[in-house]
């Protein structure tokens, strides 16, 4: 019998004034099947099968500085080989900042997509 409990995130809905651009940075740059609402991705491909793994799901206080104040969420993706990715990006024009290493906790990288978004790389240790 189910349980009535939550399994994970379903999804990750992002506005845009051009929702095929940003769909296609986000398959370029970082490999994620993203697609435009309502279309497949040009390979045929609806969703994303993500890795299992931890998932942090934090609130913060609305003055934090973590990220840029403009923005109401960041997102935050677990990565494997962030040097690599990190070196990947710099080199199709996509600055990482805010480098960082938390003891225990992992090695992490801020990027923006093409319409400014936050987001953050994270390599778990």
């Amino acid at each position: 019998m189910a349980e009535g409990r939550v399994l994970g995130i379903g999804g990750m809905f992002i506005r845009s004034s051009d929702p095929a651009r940003l769909a296609a940075w986000y398959r370029d740059h970082l490999g994620i099947a993203a697609t435009q609402s309502g279309q497949p991705t040009p390979d045929g491909e609806w969703v994303w099968m993500q890795d299992a793994g931890p998932t942090v799901f934090a609130a913060f206080q609305d003055t934090s500085d973590y990220w840029q104040a403009d923005r109401q969420v960041m997102l935050n993706l677990r990565v494997e080989g962030l040097d690599v990715l990190v070196a990947r990006l710099g080199a199709a024009g996509v600055e990482a900042t805010h480098r960082e290493e938390m003891e225990g906790v992992g090695r992490f990288a801020r990027i923006m997509d093409c319409d400014g978004n936050p987001l953050e790389l994270w390599e778990p240790g």
